[in-house]
């Protein structure tokens, strides 16, 4: 009855593991910022609707949208209008590239532990998921080695996702210049997965933008506007792989939701003070976290230089799923690692878009279910 296609494809273990929670919780699981969106964006949605952008919008975005973005990364790569798909969360915009891209067959790597999504999105368009390793001793980067050892003749692409959702690990130039050699020597498309590009901790971001031809960057207002909900991703890439994007993605969602595209344009040119706010602060509930958990025997944390997430390694005799459904009992939710791939088993996720508040009390509960395997 139902497709080989939906048939590989396996749900996220991780809402099975959040429905063990009753009552009030302290969310450390979720990646999303708790922040609402900036003021500036949430009277520009409200002006939009009164003005009257209720109606279908240009497939690709607004054209002012567009240019926007274009001159928000132009520091980084020589790009216009015509380099950029706005696209339905970054969600929609991957799913729409790899569909563009992958034919039946086609090997793609992507990042273990990683982001749900890789994995599922590489079978719906017909290619073999193939995972390289991530560890904590190397700074959650891929080494050399463990990619070249991945590569084949079949490999079409290689996804990469820094700053890094679980792990908060980041790269550095050397990095870069790694992974683009390989994809350059291999004639492989390189997918950047770049949603929390803003949020760094060591100075300004490093980026695949402007460095490689045959790149697709996938980014969103998500995480920089904290606009979650609202749905609004983009692409910067060649201008022919926007045109051959463009087709899957007009044909999935026609376009993109046009007040919020307005919204997006005044944060944009309002609200960058806002997103800054944010990264100061995640940066304070970091540190907080780390040294929360740099006290708990048994316990190894990475030090995150991105995005919201740390990584911590369990050193206790004990499954860290068991562990979680503890914490979670208890009224706190983090996410075991291996949902993101088993070079995870060893680790859980916590994220600390929450209050000082509710970071300290939830270590504490953590720290307390621990002492069941210490």
């Amino acid at each position: 009855m139902f497709s080989d296609r939906v048939l590989n494809i396996e749900l996220s273990g991780i809402r099975k593991i959040f429905d063990m929670a009753q009552g009030e919780v302290i969310n450390l699981g979720l990646g999303e910022p708790d922040f609402q969106p900036p003021p500036e964006a949430m009277d520009a949605i409200r002006e939009a609707v009164e003005k009257g952008y209720n109606k279908y919008g240009p497939s690709k975005g607004f054209p002012q949208l567009r240019e926007a973005l274009a001159q928000k990364f132009e520091k980084y790569a020589d790009i216009t209008a015509e380099n950029v798909l706005v696209t339905v969360g970054a969600t929609e915009g991957m799913l729409a590239a790899m569909l563009s891209l992958i034919n039946p067959g086609d090997e793609v790597l992507y990042p273990n532990p990683g982001f749900v999504l890789y994995k599922p999105h590489t079978i719906i368009a017909g290619g073999k998921p193939v995972n390289y390793p991530l560890l904590q001793e190397n700074e959650f980067v891929p080494t050399q080695e463990d990619l070249q050892d991945r590569i084949t003749k079949k490999t079409k692409a290689i996804i990469v996702n820094y700053p890094n959702n679980p792990t908060g690990g980041v790269l550095n130039d050397e990095n870069i210049k790694m992974i683009i050699d390989l994809a350059e020597d291999n004639d492989l498309i390189i997918i950047s997965d770049e949603v929390y590009f803003n949020i760094t901790y060591n100075g300004e971001p490093r980026t695949f933008l402007g460095k490689y031809d045959k790149l697709i960057f996938l980014n969103s207002f998500s995480k920089e506007f904290a606009m979650t909900g609202w749905r609004l991703g983009y692409i910067i890439a060649p201008k022919e792989y926007v045109e051959q994007i463009g087709k899957i993605h007009y044909y999935t969602v026609a376009c993109p939701q046009s007040p919020i595209e307005y919204a997006a344009l005044t944060a944009l040119d309002k609200s960058g003070y806002y997103s800054k706010m944010m990264v100061e602060k995640f940066k304070r509930r970091r540190d907080l976290i780390y040294e929360l958990l740099s006290k708990m025997d048994g316990v190894k944390p990475n030090l995150p230089k991105g995005a919201f997430y740390i990584f911590p390694k369990i050193e206790l005799d004990a499954n860290p799923v068991d562990i979680v459904k503890g914490v979670v009992k208890n009224g706190v939710l983090c996410t075991p690692g291996e949902a993101f791939g088993d070079m995870g088993k060893e680790h859980i996720r916590f994220s600390y878009a929450a209050s000082e508040e509710d970071i300290k009390k939830g270590m504490e509960i953590f720290d307390s279910v621990l002492d069941k395997y210490r």
